[in-house]
């Protein structure tokens, strides 16, 4: 069976009609009229994490740049067959390239802001950027689709010649206007047949000579165009004719210019058409503070207060509908009006936007089934008082439902059975439902008839439903209650507007037992739901105030964590100025001391010695956090061990020394210059071996592979730009090169940033700054190694 009456039944097309004005494209557009429910699980999860991603970049106050572009689906016909196009055509297509070129930047600086969107980029990476074709449409045509001068030097030529002869014109006419200004009905310049002409007054017209171009109504003005100016006129026709031919062939050779780019370009508009599509569903969602769902393959629905999505949301009753989990079939009883229809409609359409890829108007956590097939019986009338035509229309349409359905099935039926003798119907219902149940079909039906609560209630994977009514109000609260069968409020409402109880009474004797206590049992359930529902009200309202003020302390304590972070830092950076004022202090006098030793001799020495020893310590303890960080280094100076004799760099002084003797198993005592000090393992270099090696490493360089000491990234995607400029890093290390300049381009910043950053994290990287303003300035990044 078809779904498209179905669809038809639910209102699908007001869905879609309320979703196109989100879209900016008439491509896009195209696309949500084609718009239908996919029985995919595979594809519908792809398209909601497609919309889910797009909503993450609205939410950021940001958009998928994408302007409003109309189809160009007669242009590509016409490149087929290399005809050439108009200005506007050819405006547009400029327009969807240069689009292209702003989508890979907005999505380069999305991942170099480090936020991924691998639905979305599915789209974008089939994109074809083509800035050599922007940049020859944009020299030739500007937006409105007029070609420029710019597109050829003979074009700018030939207008340069019609302003100037126009100018001419003018002058000559403007003088005319001076000077006859009496014969002429109006002191201005006017075109008539794109001639220059002046109006003259009919009883003059032998004062210009020239051609009479047009008359007034009244036949009293003449518009002439005077002698004086035939020849010019004549000139600038010429130069019009000139234009219109320049322009002609300019169109033609940037028309030939783009055939043999007509797939890709027709690919890019395919791929924009669906970012667009894309954007509109996420748009429409946050319009409607719709929520993604969950899909249950077991056709498991739960609908957390669904609203039907074409009603007022502010007035509109949400409902939470749950089907499928325990039971296959839901029976919503009761009288008319009371909202069960719009419950009926409420499901079928929210499952069938779950499965177009749409977000649905339910609260978080909802969870939908996959339905093969969704098949709807929904009158426009709910009398029980129907025609035969109608009932006869109702089970053609029912048997054709019944022929289709099987376990992939949802089924919904309005008012099941109606139109026909009421124990027939019921009848009908109950044989109906009970083979749907059987097949393994998911259904929703409403009903009037009492057989049917009785039915629900006794027959398994099936449970009652109703409308809740307000007795005190006599109104209906359009509130779903699952659980509990629907019930007359005939008696109620008859007693509230006044009805004498002895009739009341006599009524109530006319009903059986049965049934009276039917209607008792059902008002008990209904009185102890409210109870229940207040205490679950005021349940969630505890639990929602505990969860803010969980939410309030776990703010509280990371300002206290972030708080004590700050000030650790400030107390670590105010400990190392002092004692990097300490430090200079005691290189000073040390300086001092060695200025004095120069001319007294080495008398000073043991002061120099006590000297030594304080900057030691402070050199120990500016580096301590450094060397606690590196354990490997540390065992491996402890392991390499030193002989007397051996050449070695003291680390704390940067100077160099000769192991004089070993006075500990890790400590020894060196010879610098005039002082002899003792110092740990981990505080010396070698410098030349310490022992001769059994083994001998040969360490080759390649011939002929010099690393520039420059690398441009300019024109590269973002995720290729950075794997070549980490390749390129290891290359100059390994080169030797001391410095090396980065070129990255000044643009939109995405591949700046994501060199900085790479920089930054680098192990061998001193520091970066950029190139100096006549080098390129914030355009390229000079690198020193450490």
């Amino acid at each position: 069976m078809n779904m498209q009456k179905t669809l038809q039944k639910l209102e699908y097309d007001k869905v879609k009609n309320q979703l196109r004005p989100h879209c900016r494209t008439n491509m896009a557009k195209d696309l949500v009229d084609q718009l239908q429910p996919s029985a995919s699980l595979k594809e519908i999860e792809t398209w909601q994490d497609e919309v889910e991603e797009a909503l993450a970049i609205l939410d950021q106050n940001k958009s998928i740049p994408i302007p409003h572009l109309k189809g160009l689906g007669m242009a590509f016909k016409r490149l087929k067959l290399q005809a050439f196009l108009n200005g506007y055509e050819l405006s547009q297509i400029g327009k969807l390239l240069t689009t292209v070129g702003q989508l890979l930047d907005f999505f380069d600086q999305m991942k170099a802001e480090e936020k991924n969107y691998p639905a979305l980029d599915k789209w974008v990476d089939q994109c074809v950027a083509l800035p050599d074709l922007v940049h020859q449409i944009d020299q030739t045509v500007n937006e409105e689709g007029s070609v420029l001068s710019s597109a050829s030097i003979k074009l700018a030529g030939i207008r340069r010649s019609q302003s100037q002869t126009e100018q001419a014109i003018r002058n000559v006419l403007n003088q005319l206007l001076r000077s006859k200004a009496s014969q002429l009905s109006d002191a201005l310049i006017t075109i008539r047949n794109d001639r220059f002409v002046l109006p003259v007054k009919a009883e003059f017209r032998g004062q210009f000579g020239g051609t009479v171009h047009d008359q007034s109504s009244t036949g009293q003005t003449l518009y002439v165009e005077p002698q004086a100016v035939v020849a010019l006129n004549n000139k600038l026709a010429d130069l019009a004719a000139q234009e219109k031919a320049e322009i002609e062939r300019i169109l033609e050779e940037l028309s030939m210019a783009l055939v043999p780019y007509v797939s890709e370009i027709r690919q890019n508009e395919r791929m924009i058409a669906q970012l667009d599509f894309i954007q509109a569903k996420a748009a429409y969602a946050k319009a409607n503070q719709a929520t993604k769902p969950s899909f249950s393959e077991d056709q498991q629905i739960a609908l957390w207060q669904a609203r039907h999505p074409l009603i007022d949301p502010d007035k509109i009753v949400a409902n939470d509908i749950l089907i499928g989990d325990s039971y296959q079939l839901l029976v919503i009883t009761g009288p008319n009006t009371g909202g069960k229809t719009i419950i009926l409609k409420t499901l079928g359409l929210v499952q069938v936007m779950g499965q177009s890829g749409l977000f649905v108007p339910c609260e978080a956590g909802s969870q939908l089934g996959v339905f093969e097939g969704i098949y709807a019986d929904i009158g426009d009338e709910q009398s029980i008082e129907q025609s035969l035509s109608t009932f006869s229309s109702h089970m053609t349409n029912i048997v054709k439902i019944i022929e289709a359905s099987h376990e992939s099935s949802l089924v919904l039926f309005d008012e099941l059975g109606s139109g026909t003798d009421p124990q027939e119907g019921a009848a009908l219902a109950m044989a109906i439902l009970d083979y749907l149940r059987k097949v393994g079909a998911t259904v929703m039906a409403t009903t009037h008839y009492p057989e049917l609560k009785v039915y629900a209630h006794e027959t398994p994977k099936t449970v009652n439903a109703s409308m809740e009514f307000d007795s005190e109000s006599l109104s209906p609260t359009y509130r779903l209650l699952i659980g509990v069968p629907g019930r007359s409020n005939a008696f109620d409402i008859s007693k509230r507007l006044g009805l004498r109880e002895d009739i009341l009474a006599d009524a109530r004797q006319g009903i059986s037992k049965e049934s009276q206590s039917l209607n008792e049992m059902v008002a008990k359930l209904e009185r102890e739901r409210r109870q229940s529902e207040l205490k679950h009200a005021s349940a969630v309202e505890f639990l929602n105030r505990s969860e803010q003020l969980l939410k309030d302390l776990r703010t509280e304590y990371n300002r206290y964590l972030d708080q004590k972070e700050d000030l650790m830092e400030k107390a670590k950076r105010q400990a190392n100025e002092k004692v990097a004022e300490a430090q200079k202090e005691a290189e000073k006098l040390l300086q001092e001391i060695r200025d004095l030793q120069l001319v007294q001799g080495q008398n000073q020495t043991i002061k120099e010695h006590v000297l030594i020893d304080k900057k030691q310590a402070f050199d120990q303890l500016k580096e301590a956090e450094n060397l606690k960080k590196n354990k490997v280094l540390k065992k491996a100076k402890k392991a390499q061990g030193f002989a007397v004799g051996d050449q070695v760099e003291v680390l704390s002084y940067q100077q160099r020394g000769v192991v004089v003797e070993q006075v500990a198993k890790n400590e020894y005592l060196v010879q610098m210059g005039i002082l002899k000090m003792k110092f740990p393992a981990e505080e010396l270099n070698a410098i030349a071996p310490v022992q001769s090696s059994k083994h001998r490493v040969n360490v080759q360089r390649r011939a002929g592979s010099k690393v520039s000491t420059s690398l441009d990234l300019r024109g590269q995607r973002y995720d290729a730009a950075m794997q070549g400029l980490t390749q390129y890093l290891d290359q100059a290390l390994l080169s030797n090169h001391p410095m090396v300049t980065i070129i990255h381009g000044k643009g939109t910043g995405a591949l700046r940033k994501g060199v900085q950053k790479k920089l930054e994290s680098h192990p061998q990287v001193d520091h970066y700054e950029f190139s100096a303003p006549n080098a390129g300035g914030d355009g390229s990044t000079v690198v020193y190694f450490k």
